[in-house]
């Protein structure tokens, strides 16, 4: 079996070395972040996006030097680290980025230190799912909304608890609501629906991920005269709408089939996978 690495701190080791200490903050509090990106043909999707969320992210929690994590910085250690693994030019990579500091909940510092890891895909191009997902609501849980809601924190128990729920109930994916009981996002994705041939989206104050794929698909949308409502969605909605897709960097876009007993088409979902490979090649 190939040895596998990963950066931690700007440092390349074997992914089975011993890095944390118990005292690590990211798994004592969750006091972190973390990003999910894909490099196609040997370059970094929408790097500038990434490294701008992470920026958002890292003066949001009170992190320093959040001015590093800039573009080159992804792209750098991205293309480092798939060489490092003789991956090929297509790859799945995630950062996490957490406080290197002690204390119990106030820290006692806040410079930050970082993990990457990779994982190999077979074809730089996003694929819609050839079957559509099923999905229910989980609402046993409802996500706050908060300054810290938009963000991709360590802090991750909301899905975990929805992720459950999703295999317990055998389905594809979940929609998750806000504590005000309105639609917000899926487990691992962003919403969008269409519903009277208007496309809809929950609004960034609804408490959704502010996604990568989102932020995308929103400027494919505009670049082709398509508008995108942002806003507050009834979750009774669904019964009604003629198609639900959902968005993230590692997926892209897949659609939904069923919800109850409402069957969902993809027109929209396929016209916006191919304008997303058009914008990648």
């Amino acid at each position: 079996m190939a040895r596998r690495f990963i950066n931690y701190n700007g440092e390349i080791l074997e992914d089975t070395t011993s890095v944390l200490s118990i005292a690590n903050r990211g798994f004592k509090y969750g006091d972190g972040l973390f990003e999910s990106m894909r490099m196609g043909n040997n370059k970094l999707y929408f790097a500038d996006l990434h490294a701008e969320r992470l920026q958002t992210g890292m003066r949001t929690l009170k992190l320093e030097g959040y001015s590093q994590i800039d573009a080159y910085f992804l792209k750098d250690k991205a293309e480092e680290l798939c060489k490092r693994n003789k991956i090929g030019q297509n790859a799945r990579l995630r950062l996490t980025v957490f406080r290197d500091a002690g204390g119990l909940y106030t820290p006692d510092k806040h410079q930050h230190a970082y993990a990457l890891e990779v994982q190999a895909l077979d074809s730089p191009l996003y694929k819609i799912n050839g079957k559509g997902l099923i999905m229910d609501i989980y609402d046993e849980i409802p996500k706050a909304v908060n300054k810290l809601s938009n963000l991709k924190t360590c802090n991750a128990l909301p899905y975990v608890m929805a992720g459950i729920y999703k295999q317990q109930m055998q389905l594809d994916e979940a929609f998750i609501l806000n504590q005000n009981g309105f639609l917000c996002e899926a487990i691992s994705a962003n919403v969008f629906l269409v519903y009277n041939g208007q496309i809809f989206t929950p609004a960034l104050s609804e408490g959704c991920i502010g996604g990568v794929m989102r932020n995308v698909v929103m400027q494919l949308a505009k670049e082709n005269n398509i508008q995108i409502v942002e806003a507050e969605i009834n979750p009774e909605i669904l019964n009604q709408a003629e198609e639900v897709f959902l968005t993230n960097t590692s997926r892209g876009i897949q659609w939904a089939m069923g919800f109850n007993k409402k069957r969902y088409f993809n027109e929209i979902a396929r016209f916006f996978v191919d304008k997303l490979n058009e914008k990648l090649k």
